[in-house]
């Protein structure tokens, strides 16, 4: 990074306050309380981000004289479910080239329920009064070098050969900058239908007032420390009590499972962002997005960003950043030399927004699996059913993975537990120090890619063929 780069960069962060801006909204609701007793429930869900929140709410419409518990460790909606950048994707296979990747036979059912669960989202979202600035604008993938123009014709022309290119539509350079003004980009593929835009954090308070209301028993700032059989059914122990549930759905994801099996299918990947002070109308004006697209970038180590209702400007990724043993630690959300970063980044892509300044920057931990995306099972004889994995992509797919999970915990045999996708696991992460090791080289790669035309080396080769992978 340039001196002066650096030194506009710096004095942008200065007056950031160092927490995630969507948890900061005054509609906050407040704490229920924790759990102090014994309680006995048909069904018991653990984690109160979105899969809880979900599998929760769906448990009650599918029948709603079924007696749900939902825990929570601190409170709803705090972690990855209320951190991450408000895109919300009908895609269950953390993009159409992923997908097709590792399931081609399956991909047009896959994208299929993709959109209808989307759809579901959308329709949630007004028949409950979610009030989460829910807006089905798409998102524009966009190419910053001449590789990812090519690299999205391709994948366009794949997803028109198997009659998948209903939404989408091809950007020359002139085309994208005229959605969204930057001198970097090169061209795009806008996903019209396909992706939603809202306030992460609100969307996860509406979907804990619907639960409440349609009956949901919540206690918060109750973790649970241990899973065990409990005659027919099973318990859950928590600090000041127990809950004993005939079913027990475990939305934890990036904290540890209470299956122990399953640690090793997940990381903790840790991902930053940062949040503008609102546009002027002549800043707005200068970078155009009427129309409110999200965006992302083609690179390996890609930046996401997309506008909100008060035009400030969230944007987010590029690092990656996994720490030896896989722990989860408050002291990784805050990152300044990730931000400094991001704020250079930022206004490379935006130079006319010299002069705007950051009112936010924050970080938190995701789940990462090496598939990209969600894997499901059952533990406990079917009697305790799990979904996680779902590596950043998880603000739609959550709620697929919801149905999952109730399909399998009722024993029955549906168009989603037929899948491949659903009957298949990723390759677990290897032990320490090899995890370590491992991402680490794999993330070396990937900026070399970046810099050599998308060119994988030999690791990432040998990665592709295993299966192997590395994403936040």
């Amino acid at each position: 990074m340039a001196p002066v780069a650096m030194r506009l960069a710096a004095q942008s962060l200065s007056d950031a306050r160092p927490v995630p801006f969507w948890l900061e909204d005054p509609g906050k609701p407040g704490a229920l309380p924790a759990l102090t007793d014994t309680e006995n429930c048909d069904l018991l869900v653990v984690g109160g981000g979105y899969s809880g929140l979900w599998t929760a709410l769906l448990a009650k419409e599918r029948d709603p004289s079924r007696d749900v518990v939902l825990i929570e460790g601190h409170e709803a909606g705090w972690a990855a479910s209320g951190r991450n950048g408000g895109f919300c994707a009908a895609s269950l296979t953390h993009g159409f080239g992923n997908g097709l990747a590792r399931w081609p036979d399956e991909l047009g059912k896959l994208e299929q329920l993709g959109e209808a669960n989307l759809d579901a989202i959308e329709e949630a979202v007004a028949r409950y009064g979610i009030d989460c600035d829910f807006e089905r604008t798409g998102e524009i993938d966009v190419a910053t070098e001449p590789y990812q123009v090519e690299e999205l014709q391709e994948q366009y022309d794949e997803a028109d050969r198997r009659g998948l290119a209903g939404g989408l539509e091809l950007l020359d350079r002139d085309a994208v900058r005229a959605e969204v003004d930057s001198p970097t980009f090169l061209g795009g593929l806008w996903d019209r239908r396909g992706v939603a835009m809202l306030h992460p954090a609100k969307l996860a308070w509406g979907l804990k007032r619907a639960c409440l209301e349609a009956g949901v028993r919540i206690y918060e700032n109750t973790p649970a420390l241990d899973l065990l059989a409990v005659g027919p059914g099973m318990g859950v122990k928590t600090p000041y009590g127990r809950i004993v549930a005939r079913r027990v759905a475990l939305g934890t994801n990036v904290f540890p499972s209470l299956v122990k099996r399953l640690r090793h299918y997940t990381v903790p990947v840790y991902d930053y962002a940062l949040m503008t002070e609102p546009l002027s109308p002549e800043q707005l004006a200068s970078v155009g997005w009427k129309n409110r697209q999200g965006l992302g970038d083609s690179a390996n180590q890609f930046h996401y960003f997309r506008i909100t209702a008060d035009h400030r400007i969230l944007w987010g990724g590029y690092d990656a950043v996994y720490e030896f043993g896989g722990r989860v630690r408050s002291e990784m959300d805050q990152r300044p030399e990730t931000y400094l970063k991001l704020a250079e980044h930022f206004f490379r892509c935006f130079p006319q927004l010299e002069g705007l300044r950051f009112s936010h920057a924050w970080g938190g931990a995701i789940d990462t699996c090496s598939r990209f995306s969600a894997f499901f099972g059952t533990a406990h004889r079917g009697k305790v059913a799990y979904a996680a994995g779902f590596t950043g992509l998880g603000v739609g797919a959550t709620r697929f993975g919801a149905d999952v999970m109730l399909d399998l915990l009722a024993g029955e045999r549906t168009e989603r537990t037929e899948l491949e996708m659903v009957r298949s696991k990723p390759l677990p992460f290897p032990p320490e120090p090899l995890a370590w090791a491992g991402i680490g080289i794999t993330k070396w790669s990937l900026a070399r890619a970046d810099e050599r035309g998308g060119r994988r080396n030999l690791w990432l080769k040998a990665m592709d063929r295993m299966g192997l992978g590395f994403d936040s």
